[in-house]
Parts: structure tokens; C-alpha cells; sequence
């Protein structure tokens, strides 16, 4: 059994780093627990946008990230029009926003550059290789009544399994920020509504030093049986290719050679490393869009995936799971450092940041219907002709949809006392 520890993180993703990156600069003694040794793991969400570098600006870290995250300037998206052309529908250039832009960056060196700020405060640790295994409960017969609502039960800490061997570390406040396959989310017993998804992801890497890597422009290739989205990553093409939900099988089934004349027909500039590639490069995304109706349970709260597993559509996963941790550090701060948490205190996050979930999802759910209905027309999509006219005699409505998913309607910004 550990000291008390006014706030215990699970999961050192981007909500529980930034979460306890502000909760250490508020003075809350913090513990971040990790269960792998690192944060080095491929094909993780790398967009940052523009909400989330506007907080790195704020919290004094943007020069560090320039300097140290190696990242590409994303500003625009166009897709084929049904006149033959091609119209610019996403154009984050025209958003009135000191970033103007995603940058995709490796989200390990994200994580990284977060860490290393919040190692500077000395109410903060991070313990990698260190899983939670369950949590602790107070109030709670055997049996699982602790899932009951009728708020007897407590969750008091977490259990772990580390370095040290088994351990118990007993808190003021847990955080699930462990992911869609949260254990403490699953051990809490949170209801949850789940949503129909028709795609899955295939990720694979193309080594390229042609001009697409340094694009910024994405230019989706609907020319192959599946939509491939070539992301430029800097001296290399990140592509995705959309696949019907549960086809994975189904598709290494027809062999390698398919997938390789796919993507060198798909994206010319990179057909060569196209030739390269294996199956076992190709890292499959098994899509899932859930919500917690209920995000807590008394000295405990789920934050970002554990709290909604959003669609890669958007690519806004990272930035609402920092938001929720920023608006986790801003209202619980001063509750920690005083020592008590109330229902009300973590009610107040959930009540935060549904709003923005909801309509998130409910943006992804369109784009998911759109999808559909192309996996079942069997044809690629393609910009109606009004649209398209629409598009390029009024340019400045490419600018609404960065708003929507690069800025938000509740764009999370640091607290006076966690600003450098």
C-alpha cells in the first residue's frame, strides 16, 4: 500500500499528460501510470490541431514543439468533383487562428515533449511499465454492488502491477484515461450507447522522397476498389485505406500483389514503395464510436477514449481527449488542493464536455452515411456539380469545416496558473 495520492492517472495518452501536466502546475500531487515502457507505438492519432497548438502556445511549450517535434503543415483537402475537376472543401488557411493549420506530428514525440514539461514540477511522476490492474473501493460488499448507482460505493485508488510487483495506491481521485479498452471503465460498470460504424482502417507507411511527403494538401485517391488517403508525413507518405467494417480477412485473402496495384495505381508518386510493401505492414484499425451516458462514479472519472471512442473521421480523437483533460485540470483543480471531491465537482467535467462530444460524433456519423453508401454503390464519391460551383465562386466556406473539427464549439484553453 502506497501514500495517498490526491490524483492518480491511468493511462499516460494525451488526456491523462495533459491532464497531469496542468494538475502538477496547479500544486496537486499527480501520479501518471503507464503500462507500457514508452510511449513509441506506430499508427496512433497524429493530428494536432489548431485548439490543441493554441495550448501549447499558452502553456509556454510551442517553441519546444517547433524545435523538437519533427511535424508536417496539413492546410487544405480536396476532393474530385462529378465536372471532372477537383474542389478544395477543407482550408484551414482561411481560419482566423494563430495556427492555421494540423500539424501531424509522431504522437510518441508528443507525449514526450508533455512529459518532459511536467517532470519541471515537483508534484508530478510518471511511472512507465506500470498497469492498473483494478481499482479500490470503499462502501462496496463483494458481488460488484460498487456498480450500483445509488452512490454507497467509492472508488478510493487503483490496484497495479509494475517494476515492484503487485501495489495499491490509494487516491483522493482516479482518472481513467486508459484508452476504448479502458479496465478501469470496465471494472466501474459506466453505461455506455454504442454506434453502428461501416468502415474499418487499414494503416501502412511509404517510404518516399517524392514531393507528396512534403504536400500540404490531402488528395484522396478513389481510383482503387477501396479510398486511400495519402497523408504526407515529411519524408514519408502515412496512408489509409477505408475498408468495409469486418472485410480485414476478406482482403489478405486476395494476397499481397492486389494491395500493391492498388496503392501504386492509387498514389503514382509512391508506386515504387508501393512494390514494398508486405501484409504485415498493414496494421488494421478495428473502428469503434461509443459514449459513456454517464462519465464517473464517486472519487473517479473517465476521460477521452475511456470516456468516447471516436471515428478516425476528422482525426479528432487527440484533440477532444486533450480538451477533456484540460477541462478536467481546470474544475478539479482547486477541489484536489483543497482535499475534498464531490459527485458534483466531477459531474461538472461530464456536464463540460458532452456537448462537444455529441456534436462531434454526430459530424462522424455523417461522414459515416456518406461511406455507406459508397461501399454500397460500389462507386467512388464525387462532389455534385452545385456543390462544386458553389465551392469555388465562394471559397470561404472551406473554412467551416476547419472550424468545426480544428477549433470546435468549446475549444479548451489553459488556466492563468498554468500558463508559462
Amino acid at each position: 500500500m502506497s501514500e495517498t495520492r490526491s490524483c492518480v492517472i491511468a493511462g499516460g495518452g494525451p488526456a491523462g499528460m495533459i491532464a497531469g501536466l496542468l494538475l502538477a502546475r496547479s500544486g496537486v500531487d499527480v501520479v501518471v501510470l503507464e503500462k507500457h515502457e514508452d510511449f513509441l507505438r506506430d499508427f496512433r492519432g497524429d493530428t494536432i490541431h489548431p485548439s490543441t497548438l493554441l495550448l501549447l502556445d499558452e502553456l509556454g511549450l510551442m517553441p519546444r514543439f517547433q524545435a523538437s517535434v519533427p511535424h508536417q503543415r496539413v492546410q487544405a483537402a480536396r476532393l474530385p468533383a462529378a465536372d471532372g475537376g477537383r474542389v478544395t472543401m477543407v482550408d484551414f488557411s482561411r481560419l482566423r487562428h494563430p495556427f492555421p493549420y494540423i500539424a501531424m506530428a509522431p504522437q510518441w514525440d508528443f507525449l514526450d515533449l508533455l512529459a518532459e514539461a511536467a517532470a519541471e514540477e515537483p508534484s508530478f511522476e510518471l511511472r512507465l511499465g506500470t498497469e492498473v490492474t483494478g481499482l479500490l473501493w470503499d462502501g462496496a460488499a463483494a458481488g460488484g454492488s460498487q456498480h450500483d448507482d445509488d452512490g454507497a460505493a467509492q472508488v478510493t485508488g487503483v490496484t497495479v502491477r509494475g517494476p515492484a510487483g503487485d501495489e495499491q495506491i490509494p487516491a483522493l481521485l482516479t482518472l481513467a484515461a486508459d484508452g476504448r479498452t479502458s479496465r478501469v471503465r470496465e471494472e466501474a460498470g459506466l453505461p455506455a450507447v454504442s454506434f453502428s460504424v461501416p468502415l474499418d482502417v487499414w494503416w501502412f507507411r511509404l517510404e518516399s522522397s517524392s514531393r507528396l511527403g512534403m504536400a500540404e494538401t490531402i488528395l484522396p485517391s478513389f481510383t482503387s476498389a477501396y479510398p486511400i488517403l495519402p497523408i504526407p508525413r515529411g519524408g514519408y507518405v502515412q496512408a489509409a485505406m477505408l475498408i468495409p467494417k469486418g472485410a480485414d480477412a476478406r482482403l489478405r485473402a486476395r494476397g499481397v500483389e492486389a494491395l500493391r496495384e492498388e496503392v501504386a495505381s492509387a498514389v503514382p508518386d509512391c508506386a515504387e514503395a508501393a512494390r514494398r510493401l508486405e501484409l504485415e505492414d498493414v496494421k488494421l484499425l478495428d473502428v469503434r464510436m461509443d459514449r459513456l451516458t454517464r462519465w464517473w462514479r464517486r472519487g473517479m472519472l473517465c476521460l477521452g477514449d475511456a470516456a468516447h471512442a471516436m471515428s478516425p473521421a476528422g482525426g479528432v480523437g487527440v484533440n477532444l481527449a486533450v480538451q477533456d483533460g484540460v477541462a478536467a485540470a481546470t474544475l478539479l483543480a482547486g477541489p484536489l488542493r483543497r482535499g475534498v471531491i464531490t459527485d458534483a465537482d466531477v459531474a461538472a467535467v461530464q456536464r463540460r464536455r458532452m456537448p462537444p462530444t455529441r456534436l462531434t460524433q454526430a459530424l462522424q456519423s455523417q461522414i459515416h452515411r456518406q461511406l455507406e453508401a459508397m461501399f454500397a454503390a460500389d462507386a467512388p464519391p464525387e462532389v455534385p456539380v452545385p456543390v462544386a460551383r458553389l465551392m469555388r465562386r465562394v471559397p470561404q466556406l472551406s473554412g467551416l469545416m476547419p472550424w468545426a473539427i480544428g477549433v470546435g464549439v468549446r475549444p479548451e484553453h489553459a488556466p492563468a496558473w498554468a500558463r508559462r
